[in-house]
């Protein structure tokens, strides 16, 4: 790897397993799951499977230039804010690094505005409760009295990086960018590049979702991306013959990025090293997503790590228990480990958070170096048996040995966009995180 080696100096996470990196951790390692069992027999399972974040709110002491647009920030804006705070708090950057060495890239993926729910008073009042007809002057002056004229600031993708920017004084490279799942990766690859070639002496990487608005449901369902929920939350399991699609989640995960010889010098806990990423994507018509979808990703993460197959303690694929999506993604992991499909162990998190979109990416990179960090493998929640294709995969519902604290985290979206980040873990300050 040329350049600069990438420290990870800070980490922050936020799901519904809990607060905080060492809550979600302690969760993971015994085996738990965020996803709640449905409770209404009258409502789909599915609207009801759900791992949503409680208790959840801005912290009271913010700087008071914030407070106003601390209102502005939606569902995963909140949660960004809050893993960020722990990430930050944890690396402590040196406050003389000017403004503009300190690089953010922030993915999100907030549908919680998506049903436009602000709309329906002012809908109501211009239609009379007959909803086939409404009156246009109506609505307009319903609107204007019933209709905050901040909606719009509340559903701007990029209104969490601007805040972060400004609670953090993060004004070098970076950007919000929103796509599919692996944005939450691409955010970490470019805080990474930015350190490593020198154009940022920090950098932080943020990712946040949250997917639990009942539009947003109804969409993914009739996709055929969400699982049925018949087995209550037993029913998200990634790479089983049984899978049937996801169950979503909320939250946000955090990383502080540095020079490894900066972190040293200055006596920070180093928590591990971004080793290698690599991204791809196969264009492909429509929601296709493309066979061995991963292969060129992962290729690309261990070729700038300068890793082999031999040299990764285990693989945390993306993992979305869809029966197109594992299938291809199994396929191109297949494919880049060759020989070694059958002695690198796999694992799939989602099952213990829920779906999170882009914050998925982050937390499980976390995740991972805790569990490279402690010499184990989570279990991949569920899993049985898998399809008579990958029965030689490592895969198992009980946690598996890991031989060397190293680890690959890849992430896919529909239309053929894939990435990967190799990671190697610092165990000793790892485990203190």
């Amino acid at each position: 790897m040329d350049g600069q080696i990438v420290a990870i100096t800070g980490m922050g996470l936020v799901t519904a397993l809990g607060r905080g990196v060492g809550a979600n951790w302690a969760a993971v390692e015994a085996g738990r799951t965020a996803l709640a069992p449905a409770s209404d027999a009258g409502r789909p399972a599915w609207l009801q499977c759900l791992a949503r974040v409680e208790g959840a709110a801005l912290p009271e002491d913010l700087p008071v230039k914030l407070l106003s647009q601390s209102k502005f920030l939606n569902r995963g804006g909140v949660l960004a804010v809050l893993a960020a705070l722990e990430a930050v708090a944890q690396a402590a950057p040196p406050e003389a690094i000017p403004p503009g060495e300190r690089s953010i890239y922030v993915a999100t993926g907030d549908h919680t505005k998506v049903g436009y729910e602000f709309l329906y008073p002012a809908t109501k009042e211009a239609s009379g409760g007959r909803w086939q007809e409404v009156d246009a002057e109506r609505l307009n002056k319903a609107t204007i009295e019933k209709v905050t004229p901040f909606f719009l600031l509340e559903a701007l993708n990029n209104n969490p990086f601007s805040f972060l920017t400004a609670l953090f004084n993060f004004m070098g490279p970076g950007t919000s960018m929103a796509s599919l799942s692996p944005c939450g990766a691409q955010a970490l690859e470019m805080c990474a590049r930015n350190v490593r070639y020198g154009r940022a002496k920090v950098a932080l990487a943020v990712g946040s979702g949250s997917w639990l608005n009942e539009i947003t449901l109804y969409e993914l369902a009739n996709l055929g991306l969400l699982s049925k929920a018949r087995r209550g939350p037993a029913s998200f399991r990634p790479f089983d013959r049984r899978r049937d699609g996801f169950l979503p989640g909320e939250g946000a995960a955090a990383l502080v990025l540095e020079p490894l010889e900066q972190a040293r010098e200055r006596g920070a806990a180093v928590l591990g090293l971004v080793c290698g990423v690599g991204a791809s994507t196969d264009a492909a018509p429509g929601l296709a997503l493309p066979d061995r979808v991963a292969a060129r990703s992962v290729a690309g993460a261990l070729a700038d790590a300068g890793w082999t197959a031999a040299d990764l303690g285990f693989v945390c694929p993306h993992g979305s228990g869809t029966a197109k999506g594992d299938r291809a993604e199994l396929r191109g992991l297949a494919e880049a480990l060759g020989g070694r499909r059958a002695d690198v162990p796999v694992c799939a998190l989602k099952p213990c958070t829920g779906h999170m979109g882009a914050a998925s990416d982050l937390a499980e990179v976390i995740l991972g170096v805790r569990a490279a960090a402690a010499g184990v493998v989570p279990g991949t929640l569920h899993f049985e048996a898998a399809d008579p294709e990958f029965e030689d995969l490592k895969i198992s519902a009980r946690p598996q040995p890991c031989a060397r604290p190293r680890l690959l985290s890849v992430s896919y979206g529909l239309g053929g966009q894939s990435s990967a980040v190799a990671v190697g873990a610092c165990p000793e300050a790892a485990a203190r995180a």
